[in-house]
């Protein structure tokens, strides 16, 4: 990691710190929020939870970041050589599009296909975040499902 990838840390960091204390995304601290929705930051200098509350949130979200980072260099070294051809190819056009990704990389064996979205609208499901990859909360929660395994709804 790199003094340039500052800004990328930050957001990780509070995207991971959102996930734990504001949408309940953590089986340690559980379905509690500590967001203060009222815009009035009343927790400025006072946080809503203790001092052991404060140290779980601290090591679930670095738990969190380093899951996330082992995954990025996993996913980086599996794909060398399409990440090799991808560069080229970026030399070559500057500006690609999904159809060159799928093309070097082949289709995400991960997406929700249209059918299964358009059952769970039938159905009064939201699926706002349903054409997303999964994210892994924590170790075992999810995963992605594999390329010949039906998703789940």
């Amino acid at each position: 990691i790199s003094t340039g990838a500052l800004n990328d840390l930050e957001k990780v960091t509070k995207q991971a710190y959102a996930m734990v204390t504001y949408y309940g995304l953590s089986k340690k601290i559980g379905n509690v929020s500590f967001y203060d929705s009222t815009g009035q930051q009343e927790y400025a200098f006072n946080k809503p939870f203790s001092e052991k509350t404060s140290e779980v949130i601290d090591k679930e979200i670095s738990d969190m970041v380093e899951r996330a980072y082992q995954k990025a260099i996993s996913l980086l070294r599996e794909h060398t050589e399409g990440l090799a051809v991808l560069a080229e190819k970026l030399l070559e056009k500057e500006v690609i599009f999904g159809e060159d990704l799928e093309k070097i990389f082949g289709k995400r064996p991960w997406v929700i296909e249209e059918k299964i979205i358009a059952k769970k609208i039938e159905s009064g499901i939201d699926t706002t975040f349903a054409s997303t990859t999964t994210t892994m909360l924590d170790e075992g929660s999810a995963r992605e499902p594999k390329p010949d395994e039906p998703a789940e709804g």
